[in-house]
């Protein structure tokens, strides 16, 4: 059974597919894997990333749902209950 937040998670495209947008805003290209909000879409690099923009997407804006956007895996991670669904 999974948590509130993945049963209620939206679906949100992702903004871009191909890069973490913060990193590339600070000239950084060694991101790990991307991850994408499911609630508005904004991609961020994963925490094994040195900048880890997905977690600080969660920490400023709340929303408590990101999914991989890595090929072949379609899991989601619930930042407030630590569960993956």
């Amino acid at each position: 059974m999974s948590c509130a937040h993945l049963t209620g998670a939206g679906t949100a495209e992702p903004s871009v597919t191909d890069a973490c947008p913060e990193c590339v805003a600070v000239g950084n290209d060694d991101w790990v894997h991307l991850r994408s909000c499911v609630e508005c879409g904004q991609v961020g690099c994963c925490d094994s990333s040195p900048y880890q923009h997905a977690t600080k997407h969660f920490e400023s804006s709340g929303h408590p749902v990101m999914r991989s956007i890595q090929p072949g895996e379609s899991w989601r991670w619930c930042f407030v209950d630590e569960e993956i669904g």
